[in-house]
């Protein structure tokens, strides 16, 4: 036990010292905390990981499936497997993006995938992260620092080497760049929430890390200014900015974090988005009830890997379950992220119960309902005491023009509260190792 206190001390110490941070803005002030680091690792079996793997790989083909349809032919529409009105009344759907071929054909360049483990071994799919989504670093300089505080803990293991995730993405990279210029890390700034992920990200993978402004586009081709304003050619950018704000020439024209016309070099074909344009109406948690059927319909394949029980309340049987059992159930707004408008029927007083009903019957598109699967505690130490938690594990899985490989590793997120089932970073949460075993 003193060993393993002494080991998250250290590790902590040393992500303080490197800035490893994350950002919150919360009532308008951008507040700076520190992702503390647990040394108990999340232990998955090689058995177990060879499944999950397989079932990530089949789950990620079909939505970027789903991607390329959705912006074209619009079968699974026309087949009558999603309603068209849930598909055109996202948030995330992009008209813009009709039509548009991506390099590759690839839409979700990087997925991040939120599983949970049952108590009863079974894993299931929480939510699938189509845009930009964060946390690989995470683990991967908490790897490297374990490695110096605590030499021999690898040493002769049977554990999977993560250090390769940055292969894999500079891989996945060149892969859409097809050799147009330079890699580029767009971030939007320091004070975003990530900014230490974008700055890790580029040094490991020998990418740019460019900042609004430094980016400029040519005769429909983008081009990084370098330090004496030399220009080089941009072949693929990993863009941390959200779709709106990435060019104000094409959506928000107030933005001051992307690259004006930077969408027009985008269609004509002349530079790789990673991830695409659009990305967020396949991972709007509405369109999450039908990933299943998308499986089924693509690639004609059951699905290995469970969705939690999901109901919409579009669907009158699902409506009236919602209502009729509504303080069992986990109710979210498909419109919010990062753990926010995320509510659990149990904890609602009888007025706030009513209040929640009332607005689920006024705006029925804007929620789903999910049974609350008592998922797997893990262990933490909690000042000086092993204590149990509720954990997640965010997948990554890279997609490249000819390849889809998902990194031997993850971000396990705990919750510090006790009561709580809710572990996102940004509510407070904290993180640890996951170790893949090789065999």
């Amino acid at each position: 036990m003193r060993t393993l206190i002494e080991s998250r001390n250290s590790v902590n110490q040393w992500l303080e010292r490197y800035g490893v941070r994350f950002g919150v803005y919360k009532n308008g002030v951008f507040n700076e905390q520190l992702f503390p680091f647990d040394s108990i690792p999340r232990i998955i079996t090689h058995k177990d990981w060879g499944m999950i793997e397989t079932g990530l790989i089949q789950r990620v083909k079909a939505l970027n499936a789903f991607l390329w349809d959705i912006y074209h032919e619009k079968k699974i529409i026309k087949d009558g497997v999603i309603p068209q009105e849930f598909v055109y009344s996202s948030k995330g759907y992009m008209p813009q993006c009709e039509g548009i071929d991506p390099i590759g054909r690839v839409y979700s360049h990087i997925s991040g995938i939120d599983l949970v483990e049952g108590k009863d071994g079974t894993w299931y799919i929480l939510e699938d992260n189509l845009r930009i989504p964060s946390g690989a670093s995470y683990p991967m300089i908490a790897r490297e620092i374990t490695r110096k505080v605590s030499p021999t803990t690898f040493v002769d293991s049977k554990i999977a080497d993560n250090r390769n995730y940055a292969k894999i993405l500079r891989e996945m990279m060149d892969s859409v760049n097809e050799g147009r210029g330079i890699n580029v890390i767009l971030t939007p700034g320091r004070y975003n929430s990530a900014f230490f992920e974008h700055s890790y990200l580029a040094e490991k993978t020998g990418a740019v890390l460019a900042f609004p402004g430094d980016m400029t586009v040519e005769d429909d081709m983008v081009f990084y200014k370098g330090l004496f304003k030399e220009k080089v050619r941009v072949g693929a950018i990993y863009r941390r900015v959200s779709d709106e704000y990435l060019d104000p020439m094409e959506f928000e024209s107030t933005s001051l974090l992307g690259v004006p016309n930077l969408f027009q070099a985008y269609k004509k074909g002349n530079v790789a988005v990673i991830n695409g344009f659009g990305n967020g109406v396949a991972d709007d948690k509405g369109i999450y009830y039908f990933v299943p059927k998308m499986i089924r319909y693509y690639l004609d394949e059951e699905p290995i890997l469970h969705n939690a029980p999901t109901y919409l309340p579009y669907y009158r049987e699902d409506y009236e379950y919602i209502l009729d059992n509504i303080s069992s159930l986990v109710i979210k707004d498909v419109s919010e992220a990062g753990g926010y408008g995320v509510v659990f029927g149990r904890d609602l007083t009888p007025e706030k119960l009513a209040e929640l009903k009332d607005l689920i019957v006024r705006e029925p598109r804007r929620w789903i309902a999910q049974e609350v699967i008592d998922f797997k505690d893990l262990e933490i130490i909690e000042d000086e005491h092993r204590v149990e938690r509720k954990a997640d594990l965010r997948a990554f899985v890279v997609t490249g023009a000819n390849s889809v490989k998902v990194w031997k590793s993850g971000l396990t997120r705990f919750s510090r509260n006790p009561d709580s089932f809710v572990v996102n970073s940004s509510q407070g949460g904290g993180f640890k190792d996951t170790w893949i075993l090789n065999r």
